[in-house]
């Protein structure tokens, strides 16, 4: 007798939206279908899965012992948050090749459900890092007699929602700084920056509304302004590795000796990034708010004002309590600025991403295990492009990561 051959071997999720990507939450149930296609009927020890969600965090660093000789030391961790094992056929050993206990699977197509919960605890939202990553994601193992087994594996999302409509999210942000030049005895007048946003809270393709006041007496030109970045930061063996990355910019108008400008209500658009993860041990992923002025041959002046990427937007002002509405009106009046009275909703997740994105990349390849696997459709729907280099952005890259220091400077001519 000729055993048939399987022809595909593919895991598929019911989803629980209406783009169908896989996209879960803490406390969900994850269902969906282990779908094997046969020539002709073969035998099957077994047919098992193992749904599996962990972070996991990776660095090397080269290290001397001496004149001659060098190592690298490796940096690992792990923090597992899912760990489910079932079998849809057979039974659990498979180390025998016995022909008793086989099931036959008859040629054409067939479908074995399966389903299970995620935890209730809090989950570390799906992320792809430089050195490190959260994933989700279920593995099916076809096991026969005198054959290897087949495996395929296909990731899902994971989302640990972030409500923005919160009072500590909804509070504004704001921040006042000042930086005199000098020249050995010499002294210019002060730069000054204020800059204010209504709230703390976002989600992409959101516009945030920066308003400032940038006066200069000094004697420079000097250049306002605001860039957001992410910080992805990364703990294991009681080390820390972090990685900055530029998000969006925009840039003010030059400044002479003398003026001032006043932005009302500037508008930086975010793009499509990750929410922000604050609440897993060994990866965090955070944002910044940088309103910055840049003065050529000396440290910038800059005022950070932190932001959390949240997944749940905001609801329009008609829906919130009265208090909370009067705190943000009455917590600007100090730059004598008023919000609008019914800003706009932002959009959804499903209004920044398009379509395309959305099913681009969903099939995972058959066996990939490692820790170099395909980006997951998560990333292909949220993540940005890789951002440009520091010194694409301003002249002095390294200047916004030194502590501020005291500079020669060329004394105002008389």
């Amino acid at each position: 007798m000729v055993l048939g051959k399987v022809k595909s071997f593919v895991v598929s999720y019911d989803c629980l939206n209406d783009s169908n990507v896989p996209v879960f939450s803490s406390g969900d149930s994850v269902s969906g279908r282990v779908i094997i296609e046969v020539t002709g009927e073969i035998r099957v020890k077994s047919l098992k899965i193992h749904a599996k969600g962990f972070a996991k965090v990776r660095w090397t660093e080269s290290r001397n012992a001496g004149s001659n000789t060098a190592y690298t030391q490796n940096y690992t961790e792990e923090v597992e948050y899912l760990n489910h094992r079932d079998i849809l056929i057979g039974h659990e050993r498979d180390d025998d090749n016995s022909e008793e206990g086989l099931t036959a699977i008859p040629s054409g197509r067939h479908e074995y459900a399966f389903s299970f919960e995620l935890p209730q605890t809090p989950l570390a939202t799906s992320f792809e890092g430089k050195h490190g990553s959260v994933r989700y994601w279920v593995k099916a193992e076809l096991h026969r007699p005198w054959l290897l087994p087949m495996k395929t594996k296909k990731e899902f999302t994971v989302f640990e929602h972030i409500d923005i409509n919160t009072p500590l999210l909804l509070s504004p942000q704001a921040g006042t700084k000042d930086k005199t030049l000098c020249c050995w005895f010499c002294t210019s007048g002060p730069i000054s920056l204020s800059a204010k946003i209504e709230r703390k809270g976002y989600t992409p393709g959101e516009s945030i509304q920066i308003f400032a006041e940038i006066e200069n007496c000094s004697s420079r030109m000097v250049v306002p302004k605001a860039a957001i970045y992410q910080t992805q930061t990364f703990y294991a063996k009681g080390k820390m590795k972090e990685i900055k990355q530029l998000v969006a910019n925009l840039r003010g108008e030059s400044l002479s000796s003398g003026k001032t400008e006043t932005w009302n209500g500037k508008m930086l658009k975010i793009p499509p990034v990750s929410p922000s993860i604050l609440d897993c041990s060994i990866i965090r992923v955070e944002y910044s708010l940088m309103v910055y002025v840049d003065i050529p041959g000396a440290v910038n002046l800059s005022l950070n004002l932190p932001l959390v990427i949240g997944t749940i937007p905001l609801h329009p002002f008609g829906s919130r309590t009265s208090s909370v509405s009067s705190q943000c009106s009455m917590a600007m009046s100090w730059l004598g600025l008023t919000l609008p009275e019914r800003p706009e909703a932002p959009p959804s997740y499903s209004e920044v991403v398009t379509e395309e994105q959305r099913q681009s990349c969903l099939e995972v390849s058959a066996g990939r295990e490692d820790y170099e696997s395909p980006l997951f459709a998560y990333i292909q729907e949220f993540r940005f492009q890789p951002p440009p280099p520091y010194s694409e952005i301003d002249p002095n890259p390294d200047q916004c990561r030194r502590t501020e220091e005291r500079r020669p400077d060329t004394c105002p001519s008389r």
